[in-house]
């Protein structure tokens, strides 16, 4: 049996072949150098078909390949980062650009935001209603200004001036969200349970409950060769959200933090609970003055929103190449890629 060569394959989570190579790596041994989620939830078997199941493998697939080649061309962390999210963003299975929820008067509100562990430098944007990939008018707002968030008309008109692309209202809609927010009125005016209107296997942009109408988030992580760390978030908020609710995905320390002497971080869940924690800023204190791992400081914070009454997930990778990927729920779209480009891709706990 010596000299056998041997090819070790990663096959998807739709019995498809994602990535190969010569050697085989044990996951704690491996390098990685982007993790990435889109949300969430109850994410269940049960609800999946293959199809829908094969869509979001695909999607997530993409989103860390993309991220990957440039990473291996020798781009930075931030444009990995980047990339991925917009191809998320410009999927309607995902709550974030294309695929975001309304509001109660029907609109669609965009958060976003980014930040380089070299510098600490940051940029976010929140209640954008005419940006395509809010994660690109976040990353102008860092390179462009000189401040860190902008919100509304304000955000829109400073996003289109440097380069984001625009589009009209319509652009975000898609049936299964507005019919999302319709069920989930009549179920704030009767109390009944919004999914029993609906059979969630024909749904085909989330395997989760009705109940889950907060999840949604997308976001990334990347390390590149120089060793700097990115991490970006994006969202369309919550359904039926009143009165220019924003959630925990546009600030920083909250949704989304980075640096490179810790770790960089991104949150998706029941967001005012991560905002109460600061999460994505407490990952990184406790790696940095507790001298926890990573995997330890990712589910600390989890525990302790479970406590407050939050759920949701944690995604992190620190300077060494370590990954964490926690959540509290039944399931989280979440997938990594390694130094020598495998991919592996995951939805159920």
């Amino acid at each position: 049996m010596k000299n056998i060569f041997r090819v070790f394959c990663l096959v998807g989570m739709a019995s498809t072949v994602l990535s190969c190579t010569n050697q085989a790596v044990k996951i704690d041994e491996a390098k990685y150098i982007m993790v990435i989620h889109g949300g969430a939830g109850t994410i269940e078997k049960q609800h999946m078909t293959p199809e829908k199941e094969a869509a979001y493998t695909a999607a997530l697939t993409e989103a860390l390949q993309s991220g990957y080649d440039l990473l291996k061309e020798g781009k930075s962390s931030m444009d990995a980062v980047q990339a991925a999210v917009n191809v998320m963003e410009n999927s309607p299975l995902f709550n974030a650009g294309k695929g975001a929820v309304f509001t109660n008067e029907g609109k669609n509100e965009l958060d976003a935001s980014i930040m380089d562990g070299k510098t600490l430098k940051a940029g976010a944007v929140a209640g954008i209603t005419n940006i395509k990939n809010p994660i690109n008018a976040a990353r102008a707002v860092m390179d462009k200004s000189e401040h860190v968030m902008m919100v509304g008309k304000g955000a829109e008109f400073f996003a289109a001036a440097n380069g984001c692309d625009t589009v009209p209202a319509s652009y975000f809609f898609t049936q299964e969200r507005w019919d999302q927010l319709q069920r989930t009125k009549r179920e704030e005016e009767t109390g009944r349970a919004a999914f029993n209107d609906v059979d969630i296997r024909k749904s085909r942009i989330s395997g989760v409950a009705e109940a889950d109408k907060k999840f949604g988030t997308v976001g990334a992580v990347a390390l590149d060769k120089e060793g700097n760390l990115a991490a970006g978030t994006s969202t369309g908020g919550m359904t039926n959200k009143k009165y220019g609710r924003v959630g925990d995905s546009p600030i920083i320390g909250a949704g989304t933090y980075c640096n490179n002497l810790t770790a960089g971080i991104s949150s998706t869940g029941w967001g005012e609970y991560y905002i109460r924690e600061v999460a994505a800023n407490r990952v990184s204190a406790l790696i940095e003055l507790k001298k926890l791992s990573l995997e330890q400081a990712t589910k600390q914070v989890i525990d302790e929103i479970g406590k407050m009454g939050g759920d949701g997930g944690i995604i992190g990778l620190d300077k060494t190449g370590k990954v964490a990927m926690t959540f509290n729920t039944s399931g989280m779209y979440r997938g990594t890629v390694d130094e020598n480009g495998k991919i592996s891709v995951y939805i159920y706990k």
